[in-house]
Parts: C-alpha cells; sequence; structure tokens
C-alpha cells in the first residue's frame, strides 16, 4: 500500500515530468554515487555562473577512474548532471574522462530546458577540475 510519502513523490515525478525528461527526472530523484569518497586521489570544485557549487571527487588507479561521487548545493537539474557525469566517466581512463563536455550530459540526460543547461556545463567542468587536480598530484609525485 502506497504511503503518502509514496503518493507525493510520485506527484512530483508527474510535475517535473511535464517539463523535463524522463533521464533527468531520474536522476534528479535518485541521484548516483553521491557523497565523497575517503580514499579518493583526487578531488574538484567549481562554483557555477549561477551560484551553484559542485565537488566531484574521483579514485583512479592505473590510469582508470574506478570511482568517483559528487556533492552540490544546487537544484535537481545540478544534482541530475552530477549524477550523470559520475556515470559517465565511471571506467574510464583518465583522459577520456576529461574529454566529456556538456553536450554528452546534456544528450545522456536527454536534454534539459536552455535556462538549466549550464548546471551539465558546471557537472563537465567540476570533472575536468578533478582531473587536473589528480595530474598535478601524479606530477608532484613523480617529480
Amino acid at each position: 500500500m502506497p504511503t503518502s510519502w509514496d503518493k507525493f513523490q510520485e506527484l512530483v515525478k508527474a510535475e517535473m515530468l511535464k517539463t523535463f525528461s524522463p533521464g533527468m527526472v531520474e536522476h534528479s530523484m535518485n541521484p548516483r554515487n553521491i557523497g565523497h569518497i575517503e580514499d579518493a586521489n583526487a578531488f574538484g570544485r567549481v562554483t557555477g555562473p549561477c551560484g551553484d557549487t559542485m565537488s566531484i571527487w574521483i579514485k583512479v588507479e592505473n590510469g582508470v577512474i574506478t570511482n568517483l561521487s559528487f556533492l552540490t548545493d544546487g537544484c535537481g537539474t545540478t544534482i541530475a548532471s552530477g549524477s550523470m557525469i559520475t556515470e559517465l566517466a565511471k571506467g574510464k581512463d583518465i583522459s577520456a574522462a576529461e574529454r566529456i563536455e556538456q553536450q554528452d550530459v546534456l544528450d545522456a540526460l536527454g536534454g534539459l530546458p536552455e535556462e538549466n543547461e549550464h548546471c551539465a556545463l558546471l557537472a563537465s567542468t567540476t570533472l575536468k577540475e578533478a582531473v587536473r587536480n589528480y595530474r598535478d598530484l601524479e606530477k608532484g609525485a613523480s617529480g
């Protein structure tokens, strides 16, 4: 038997689906890889033009991102974008992850309204910052 909370969530989801793609709604309501990683090798944090901040932690082994996670203080589209970027980057080598762009996140989410597209840019920029941090740390360790 559905609880009041279940009914509320279904109402919210139905309203969101009037504006957003099913992929965006799913990642917003059930984000993947949220939180931080205790044994991460690198970290990136970026504040976007709208004021939302995203942090991404990455764990790299043998040049491959084996684990990553994110946190944000942003809205539902920022949460969905952070969730999706972690899904897109997991299992990729560091160079391939660094090439994930805003459009890749938008495509994977099924699009975002134009006024929310900057959220996907924030996610890709934050991942690039985490990769940059990883590369800097690797240079320091080998230098």
